[in-house]
């Protein structure tokens, strides 16, 4: 399978409307995947029937995944159809492409929300 390259995504700035607690959930277990393994990025989604999937980035020799790939991938391998919603927590500005796109096949309008490694929302993808 070829290697797909997807631009970064820009963060458009909060408005300072606080996450829903069901979206604040996604943030706080992001941010556990993100510390417990020291990882660059850490994310979560939740599907169609309120489950979660939480994932940090992976960066081997052989497999470089983004976090929010990860998660999107166990979503889906566990049977997901569709997702509602997706944080990722990162230093960066912006949302990575990948990512982005990996959502987008499962949900053509899911929010992703992009948290600071503080677990501040920095913004929200639509």
């Amino acid at each position: 399978m070829p290697e797909q390259i997807n631009a970064a995504v820009p963060v458009p700035v909060t408005d300072g409307t606080p996450l829903s607690a069901e979206d604040a959930k996604l943030v706080t277990l992001a941010r556990s995947s993100r510390a417990r393994t020291g990882a660059v990025e850490g994310a979560a989604v939740r599907d169609q029937d309120g489950r979660t999937y939480a994932a940090a980035s992976v960066a081997l020799p052989s497999l470089a995944v983004t976090a929010l790939q990860l998660a999107v991938a166990q979503a889906a391998s566990s049977g997901a159809t569709k997702l509602e919603a997706a944080a990722v927590v990162t230093e960066a500005s912006t949302l990575d492409g990948s990512g982005h796109a990996a959502v987008r096949d499962l949900a053509a309008d899911a929010p992703v929300h992009v948290a600071g490694p503080d677990g501040s929302l920095l913004g929200t993808v639509l």
